[in-house]
């Protein structure tokens, strides 16, 4: 049997219930503080119970075990045992304030409120006698336990901590920090409390997608042994980045961040901590960012610290930004010889950024489109700053990817050591999106598409654009993304002539360049000349038909039938073999880059399509599947099985109860669909059959709600009925099953009754079999698992991971052809209806009235 290995996505949905289900009305961004918090103190503790185990070789000791240990050195040893603790992690934490010792007085009905604080005191006291106390100093000050909206008395606020506290009692946070998932489930929490927080969020968070714009722009652009980010927020710009680094790069990169807000800056110390960051490796500083110039070189005094990437997402349009009154005197503005005005902060921050960057660096920031195109000081600065070829691209994205505004913002990318002359790149991704909900998404597709066009420097007709300086003068150092990169026209303009007297014109055909270079011959068979120039389809469905049948297509569908199982056969087995040591993030790579190449050859096709088909598998299906895999064989993994618990009741009954076992790689539903087919599709045939009846059912009681209707005498009173006496969507059966007894066969009202009757009983028979067969097939195939031969499991997994893959990725190949017969489609309707037409139907329509006019006899 394997090892039951915890996933990503198990953990943070698991913290995510508990934090929606403990939180109650209390607002999102003040909760967050609490659950983070603590969180992260359960993970100091672990870290020191750790320790403990390491310095003492007890490696067999239970953790209950472990904190007696701890607890008899401490007190024995005091100062001299702390030493071996505090040296290695930079703090510690007595045994009588962990975690464990928390958890411990709960589960012995001795908890009292005041422990928390205490221990958050006394980890506060320690830490000011280190010697880097700025590393944890201050972390927990947003930790206000006496705060009403935890609670209105001690006893609620006392009661809803240890609720908080147990959540991650039994999460091994030094386990889960080795294997990434720590921080990944903290950095997931940071995002769902930023979507719940709305406008707040804007304090800490860069949704995902952003950050890995800016962070995949400036890890392609040469090494990066350090980074900054002068506005950090929650730090996951900086984490971004470091995903993208290789293993050494990560190990040797030195962080540096800047926050005024002091409960934002503690979460970025938190999040860097959890993340693997250690003390040494990070410089966080809570202040103003604008105000006072940080940070200096501590090797050449007043001289500022530069960085091999700067990475930035700053308030936007901060008003009053200069309170200390700067000047050009000022460093950070004075090599552009001019300031930013005070009414708007954007090339503040973008100045200040640019200021620490170094020679060979890349600087990437966010900032809204009015700095591409504003005048006054700014116009002056952007000039400036692109005659000194210091502005690499400009990278518009969609409008409303952030929860705390709905504008559409661009990233500006900046270098020093740009060759002479080099032009600027304009990417419009702009129109690239997915929406969800009432939020703009940039799909993994949309962020490879623009890495790819960043790095390779790539021009697109209607996405982006080299733009020499002399083009750029000729716009008057206007930067604004239209004046260089034209939208794709989406519409077809109208055609008088064409309206007037019928036809598709023949340039439209042009419009349509796929099908007319690839089924030209076809299309020209279903066409029938109107008049010179103007043409109409004839029999549309019978051309959509040939031409996606058409020898070209036909040729392309098997080469890419062929790619297909090429690129399946690859990674089957690759996957199938993944172990503790197979980095995930590069073979996810490598099977999206090959996903991509598999349209290489077929111009009319976006390659990104097929890219993205396979990040919607690793998505949905591989990332958590291959986490299990790689703490176990492949075949043991498969077979595991864990208990299927359900939600019962409600109110005062609710309760979770176990309803059988699910398949951890294997979904019960695969079993029964391959394996049990005959069974399942019993279970189907009754199900269809229920729905039938019900359907019936539902007619009847719809009709006697009717008045006056033979069903309305007959049923109407055998519909129950509330407490206000108004009729429900059901029969009474036991009342239908009474009145069929004293009605006599002659009687009206006998055959819609006992027709009622024979409904509502086919459908409780019916439902007990499916219930019953429901059970027995559930049962076969919790104890199928067990039995599992590899070849089966092979099948099964197969068809998880590619069942769908050829049918998904064949439709890519389709979807441009069949735009372009859709368009012909409504082309062929646009024109359909001439003035001619239209007249003769006018001049029909005004005889029909005459003639019922002269019907008309007025009395």
């Amino acid at each position: 049997m394997g090892i039951h290995v915890i996933t990503s996505d198990e953990i943070k949905k698991r913290l995510w219930d508990g934090a929606n289900e403990l939180r109650g009305s209390m607002n999102a961004s003040q909760y967050m503080d609490y659950m983070l918090g603590l969180m992260f103190y359960k993970f100091l503790s672990d870290k020191t119970l750790d320790q403990v185990r390491a310095t003492e070789m007890l490696h067999d000791l239970t953790e209950a075990e472990l904190l007696e240990h701890y607890e008899r050195l401490y007190k024995k040893y005091q100062e001299k045992y702390i030493e071996l603790i505090r040296q290695p992690l930079g703090y510690y934490i007595p045994p009588e304030y962990l975690y464990q010792r928390w958890m411990k007085d709960i589960n012995e009905g001795r908890f009292e409120l005041q422990i928390v604080t205490d221990s958050l005191n006394n980890f506060e006291r320690t830490i000011a006698s280190n010697q880097n106390p700025d590393d944890f100093e201050n972390l927990f000050s947003s930790l206000d336990l006496t705060n009403q909206a935890l609670g209105k008395d001690l006893n609620t606020r006392s009661k809803n901590i240890k609720s908080l506290i147990a959540l991650f009692a039994d999460l091994n946070m030094v386990a889960l920090q080795k294997s990434d998932i720590l921080g990944d489930a903290y950095e997931y929490l940071i995002g769902m409390f930023a979507m719940e927080s709305g406008k707040k969020a804007g304090e800490f968070y860069t949704p995902r997608q952003v950050s890995e714009v800016l962070a995949q722009v400036v890890a392609s652009s040469g090494p990066i042994a350090s980074i900054y980010d002068p506005a950090v927020g929650s730090g996951s710009l900086l984490l971004t980045v470091k995903q993208h680094l290789s293993q050494q790069a990560q190990k040797e990169l030195m962080y540096y961040g800047q926050e005024k807000n002091t409960a934002t800056y503690n979460l970025t110390r938190m999040n860097l901590l959890l993340h693997g960051v250690r003390p040494e490796k990070m410089t966080v500083r809570n202040a103003d960012t604008l105000a006072q110039d940080w940070p200096e070189d501590p090797e050449r005094p007043n001289e500022a610290c530069q960085f091999d990437a700067i990475v930035m997402n700053p308030p936007y349009s901060l008003k009053n930004w200069n309170s200390e009154g700067l000047t050009l005197s000022d460093p950070r503005f004075s090599f552009v010889g001019a300031m930013p005005p005070d009414s708007v902060g954007d090339y503040a921050f973008l100045l200040h950024g640019l200021y620490h960057l170094g020679q060979q660096g890349t600087m990437a920031i966010v900032l809204p489109h009015g700095v591409l195109f504003r005048g006054g000081a700014e116009g002056t600065i952007r000039k400036r700053l692109i005659d000194k070829n210091y502005i690499d691209a400009v990278i518009g994205l969609p409008s409303n990817l952030f929860t705390n505004t709905g504008i559409p913002v661009c990233v500006i990318v900046l270098k020093k050591n740009r060759s002479l002359g080099e032009p600027i790149l304009i990417i419009d991704a702009s129109q690239y999106f997915v929406k969800v909900k009432t939020q703009n998404i940039l799909q993994d597709k949309d962020i490879a598409r623009i890495i790819e066009t960043y790095t390779n420097r790539i021009e697109t007709e209607s996405y982006s654009h080299l733009a020499s300086l002399e083009e750029i003068k000729q716009n008057d150092y206007n930067l604004n993304i239209p004046r260089y990169v034209e939208p794709t026209e989406t519409e077809i303009p109208h055609h008088v002539d064409g309206h007037l007297y019928g036809g598709i014109p023949k340039e439209d055909f042009n419009r349509l360049p796929i099908i007319m270079s690839i089924a030209q011959d076809i299309v020209k068979n279903h066409l029938s000349e109107v008049r010179e120039g103007f043409y109409k389809v004839e029999n549309i469905d019978s051309l959509q038909t040939e031409v996606l049948q058409s020898p070209t297509i036909e040729t392309e569908r098997k080469t890419l039938e062929a790619h297909i199982n090429t690129f399946v056969k690859k990674y089957w087995n690759i996957l199938k073999s993944v172990s503790s040591e197979t980095n995930l993030a590069d073979l996810k790579a490598a099977m999206l880059d090959d996903a991509k190449n598999l349209f290489a050859d077929i111009p009319w096709v976006d390659s990104y399509e097929a890219y993205q088909v396979v990040a919607e598998l690793w998505h949905q299906k591989l990332a958590t599947d291959l986490e299990i895999i790689a703490g176990n064989d492949f075949y043991d993994a498969a077979i595991m099985t864990e208990p299927h618990m359900v939600t019962k009741g409600s109110g005062k009954t609710k309760r979770v109860e176990q309803d059988g076992v699910i398949g951890r790689l294997i979904p019960n539903d695969l079993i029964e669909h391959f394996l049990f087919s005959e069974e399942r599709d019993k279970l189907d045939s009754y199900q269809a059959d229920l729905d039938s009846l019900e359907a019936e059912l539902s007619e009847l009681i719809e009709a006697a709600k009717e008045e006056a209707s033979d069903e309305y005498y007959a049923l109407n009173d055998l519909l129950k009925r509330d407490d206000d006496d108004e009729v429900k969507d059901a029969f009474d059966a036991a009342r239908v099953n009474k009145t069929l007894k004293k009605l006599a066969k002659n009687d009206e009202s006998f055959e819609l009754v006992k027709k009622t009757y024979n409904l509502l009983e086919r459908i409780k028979k019916l439902k007990k079999s499916i219930k019953d067969d429901r059970k027995s097939l559930d049962e076969k195939v919790y104890a199928r698992f067990e039995t599992l031969t590899h070849e089966e499991i092979d099948q099964l997994m197969w068809n998880k991971w590619f069942g769908t893959i050829t049918n998904d990725i064949g439709k890519i190949l389709e979807a441009p052809v069949l735009k372009e017969l859709d368009i012909l489609s409504m082309l062929n309707e646009r024109y359909s209806d001439t003035l001619q037409s239209i007249d003769l139907e006018i001049n029909n329509l005004e005889k029909s009235l005459e003639e019922m006019m002269k019907e008309l006899v007025l009395e």
